[in-house]
């Protein structure tokens, strides 16, 4: 099946995809949810074993980071968390005041929401170790459906930056662009931030460095030209003069952050709220 009739077969039959994805893999539910048990089998393949150029036995890295792939722990725990997200989304259908989309980072947020924003009530889909085409692939099955968010916040790509080495700085920008799109797609009314990738470990270190680099990238795509989207720069709220850490608002790990840490993100996203 070639890609332009797989397109026009899985829209007529009900499976819309979000975007003009630039790869067709071989997985078999493009989008939907529940899943079918083939596609179901299919994604608890070790994530690697599902990459953009798998199916014609190519090597395709630039494209891991823009193509929908669900993620993997062990067994099915991936699959299971995200199933649990879908149906607490399914209990919340209709209007809400902010939808969280991330990692851990988003996933951790926990009581500090609460307290720098008591007004807001949250849906947040985080989930620890996810990369942009993790979230792209939950944001098409199921992960989002049923929601209208007054405003989104996107903080993704952290965990993009182990296979940086592959893939490249340009593509993890890009994928942050695409998981954007995909918001703006299916929420076009809402307003949606996107975050800065927050500085980890030390000057120096390979994923500081290429953080600061994909910051960069992103910034060159110029997101908020396009109305109703916001880029939040977080990096130098995070940071010394000497850019080293401020690590008073990081846990020990020097990338998850303290409550001390998702005050000051509170801080710097509470304008961009206000505006909406």
């Amino acid at each position: 099946m070639n890609a332009k009739f797989l397109i026009l077969f899985l829209v007529a039959s009900g499976h819309v995809l979000a975007l003009d994805y630039p790869h067709v893999t071989a997985e078999p539910q493009k989008s939907g949810w529940p899943l079918t048990a083939e596609e179901r089998s299919y994604v608890l393949q070790a994530e690697y074993q599902r990459r953009p150029g798998q199916e014609s036995g190519k090597h395709l890295p630039a494209l891991w980071p823009v193509v929908p792939s669900a993620g993997f722990w062990s067994g099915s725990s991936w699959l299971d968390m995200h199933a649990s997200l879908v149906k607490e989304v399914e209990a919340r259908q209709g209007a809400v005041d902010v939808l969280l989309v991330g990692d851990s980072i988003t996933m951790q947020w926990g009581a500090s929401w609460g307290q720098n924003f008591p007004e807001h009530k949250a849906v947040n889909i985080g989930i620890g170790g996810d990369k942009t085409q993790n979230v792209l692939w939950r944001l098409d099955h199921g992960g989002v459906a049923g929601l209208q968010p007054k405003a989104i916040v996107l903080m993704i790509g952290n965990n993009n930056m182990f296979f940086t080495p592959e893939t490249g700085i340009e593509a993890v920008a890009k994928g942050i662009e695409m998981c954007a799109r995909n918001l703006r797609e299916k929420f076009p009314d809402a307003l949606l931030i996107v975050t800065e990738i927050l500085p980890a470990h030390a000057p120096g270190n390979p994923f500081y460095e290429d953080i600061k680099k994909i910051n960069s990238a992103l910034q060159a795509l110029r997101l908020d030209s396009v109305p109703n989207i916001r880029v939040l720069k977080l990096w130098s709220h995070f940071t010394n003069p000497n850019g080293t850490l401020k690590t008073e608002l990081f846990t020990a790990d020097n990338i998850h952050l303290a409550p001390a840490g998702y005050a000051v993100y509170a801080a710097n996203l509470r304008p961009c709220l206000e505006t909406q």
